[in-house]
C-alpha cells in the first residue's frame, strides 16, 4: 500500500494532536559515572527534538517519519520488524517495550524534527527515546510516571540498541529543571536541583562532527572493565557494591592482582565520582575557577586513564588552554568523537570560535560547529 510522506504527514488530511519537545542533555561532570552507580551533573539543555503525534485509522499500523533523515518507517504492532537505519532501532526499542507493558497502543503516526546534532555528546538518542515514550503515553493514556519513562528508554537501549549506557542521559531529558543543573546518584536515584547561575560565563560546545559509533564495542568494553575490577576489589572488600564506594586507597591493595588497564579505569572513575562532588560545592560558591579546573582534570582522565577521547577531541581542549578566558574544557558524552564543552566568558565566545575553528580546520580538514547552551526544562508537550 504506497502513500507519499506528502499524504502521510499533510496537517490537510487530519491535524496533530499535540507535539512533544524533548531535549538533549549536556554534562558539566561526571563521565561513565553512571553505569558504575557513582554521581553525575547534567542539565537538559534548550536545544529539543520536535516529535508531533496522533493516532490514524489503521489498527496497527504505525507510520515514524525523520525529516533529518528524509526517512519514513512504516511497522506492524503484531510484526514489528528489524531496523535498516539506526534512528529506527530508538523507536523500535520504545516500542517494544511499551508493548511488553501495555495493550493499549494502536496505530499512531509520529513526525520528528530534531535540533540535536547526531553523535555530538548531547544525547540525541535519549532525547528521542524519551519523546517518543513521553508521546506515546500520552496518546494512549497509558498512565506512565516520568521514572517509569526513564526507566523504559534506558532498557530499549540495552536490549535492541546494544548500548549498556547508564540512566543519567535519559533521567536529564526528561526532568530537567530551567537555569538548573542536577546533582544525581545513580544507586539510589537520588537527585537534587542545583542552581547554576554562571554569568558571565557561559557553556559554549565545540562540535568536533566525528561520529562516534557506542554500540560497536568501545563504550561496552569499558564497563566490561569497570565490572572485572570491582569483581577483583569485592574480593578484598566485601561491603562494596561498586565503584562509588571505593576509595584510592581500597584501589591501590587491589592494584597487583588486577591488569594495569583495569586498574586505570577504576582510578579514574574513583577519582571522577570525587570530582563531582568537588563541582557541586564549587558551583554553590560561584567559583568558576575551581568548576574549570575540574574540567580540565577530568578531560585528562578521559584521555589518558580512562582512553575514550580522540585526537580532535584533544586538539580543542589544548586550543582552549591557550585562551584565559576559557576557564576550562573537556570531551563530553561517551567519547570517540562528539563535543567538547567550554566554560569561557561570554564576551571571547565569538573570537575564541573564529580561531579554533580555522585552526582545527587547518589541522583535520574538518568544519567545526557550535552552539552554546543553557540549562533548560525536561521533556514537554504543546499543542
Amino acid at each position: 500500500m504506497e502513500r507519499t510522506l506528502n499524504s502521510i504527514y499533510s496537517n490537510e488530511s487530519k491535524s496533530y494532536e499535540f507535539t512533544v519537545h524533548s531535549p538533549g542533555r549536556i554534562n558539566l561532570i561526571g563521565e561513565h559515572t553512571d553505569y558504575n552507580k557513582g554521581f553525575v551533573l547534567p542539565a537538559a539543555i534548550d536545544k529539543t527534538i520536535n516529535l508531533k503525534f496522533r493516532t490514524n485509522d489503521l489498527l496497527n499500523e504505525c507510520r515514524v517519519y525523520s525529516r533529518e533523515y528524509d526517512s519514513l518507517f512504516t511497522f506492524n504492532l503484531n510484526n514489528i520488524p528489524d531496523a535498516h537505519d539506526s534512528w529506527e532501532w530508538f523507536v523500535i526499542g520504545v516500542v517494544s517495550e511499551l508493548i511488553e507493558l501495555s495493550d493499549k497502543l494502536k496505530g499512531f503516526d509520529c513526525y520528528i524534527e530534531s535540533q540535536l546534532p547526531v553523535g555530538s555528546g548531547v544525547s540525541s538518542s535519549a532525547a528521542l527515546e524519551c519523546g517518543l515514550a513521553t508521546g506515546l503515553n500520552e496518546l494512549f493514556h497509558l498512565g506512565l510516571e516520568q521514572w517509569d519513562i526513564i526507566k523504559l528508554c534506558q532498557r530499549a537501549e540495552h536490549r535492541f540498541v546494544g548500548t549498556q549506557c547508564g540512566i543519567m542521559d535519559q533521567f536529564a531529558s526528561v526532568l530537567g529543571k530551567e537555569n538548573h543543573a542536577m546533582l544525581l546518584d545513580c544507586e539510589s536515584l537520588e537527585f537534587k536541583y542545583i542552581p547554576m547561575s554562571i554569568q558571565p560565563y557561559c557553556l559554549l560546545l565545540l562540535n568536533t562532527n566525528v561520529d562516534h559509533e557506542l554500540s560497536s564495542g568501545n563504550y561496552n568494553d569499558r564497563r566490561k572493565e569497570c565490572e572485572e575490577g570491582l569483581m577483583v576489589i569485592k574480593q578484598q572488600f566485601a561491603k562494596v557494591n561498586s565503584l562509588r564506594d571505593v576509595t584510592l586507597e581500597m584501589l591501590a591493595v587491589c592494584k597487583s592482582s588486577m591488569p594495569s588497564t583495569v586498574y586505570k579505569r577504576c582510578h579514574y572513575v574513583v577519582e571522577e565520582n570525587q570530582r563531582v562532588l568537588d563541582a557541586v560545592e564549587a558551583l554553590k560558591n560561584n567559583d568558576f575557577k575551581k568548576i574549570g579546573q575540574l574540567m580540565y582534570e577530568t578531560h585528562t582522565g578521559l584521555s589518558e586513564t580512562y582512553e575514550v577521547s580522540c585526537p580532535e577531541l584533544d586538539f580543542l581542549v589544548e586550543m582552549s588552554r591557550e585562551n584565559n578566558r576559557v576557564l576550562g574544557a573537556r570531551m563530553m558524552g561517551g567519547g570517540f568523537g562528539g563535543c567538547t564543552i567550554n566554560l569561557i566568558h561570554s564576551e571571547a565566545v565569538e573570537t575564541f570560535v573564529q580561531e579554533v575553528s580555522k585552526s582545527y580546520y587547518k589541522k583535520f580538514k574538518i568544519q567545526l560547529t557550535s552552539f552554546q547552551s543553557i540549562p533548560s526544562s525536561g521533556t514537554f508537550i504543546t499543542t
